[in-house]
């Protein structure tokens, strides 16, 4: 099996079993070790502040969580030698978020909404990820730096 397909299988895998990215609408479209995507639309149980319609930054926080998660989880995949089930399965097993730092930037408002991450070090046991939420008009709502396990 070829690292593109597995990638496949991951992305297709994450979107439909992982029941809280499905309550919030999360849905990858990119899953590469290169730069990852998350895209979900705008619903009214996603708002965070009433009075003025704008994204509850928990969500804002989360997407930019699983953008990050899924070029991490990407990054190992890339590295594996072995493409079996099993070997994914446990070099996957300890992708944990460490840390995660939210900056917002914008009111969280638009019809969609695009989450990107990409990888800025890779080690052996710690990933660090660059992540960015921007709406359908480009504009940069906010940024984050996660942290993750990965080995």
């Amino acid at each position: 099996m070829d690292n593109a397909l597995v990638l496949k299988q991951m992305q297709k895998f994450w979107n439909n079993d992982m029941p809280f990215n499905q309550l919030l609408g999360l849905h990858i479209t990119k899953f590469s070790p290169d730069k990852s995507e998350v895209r979900f639309s705008w619903q009214e149980q996603l708002v965070g502040n009433p009075m003025q319609k704008i994204l509850h930054g928990g969500v804002t926080a989360t997407a930019l969580d699983l953008v990050g998660g899924v070029v991490a989880a990407a990054n190992i995949i890339a590295q594996l030698e072995d493409l079996s089930p099993n070997s994914i399965e446990q070099s996957l097993r300890k992708l944990s978020t460490i840390d995660l730092r939210t900056d917002f930037l914008l009111p969280g408002r638009g019809e969609e909404f695009i989450a990107t991450a990409v990888i800025i070090r890779s080690g052996s046991k710690v990933a660090v990820a660059r992540m960015e939420l921007h709406n359908e008009k480009n504009d940069h709502i906010a940024f984050g730096t996660g942290t993750y396990m990965v080995g």
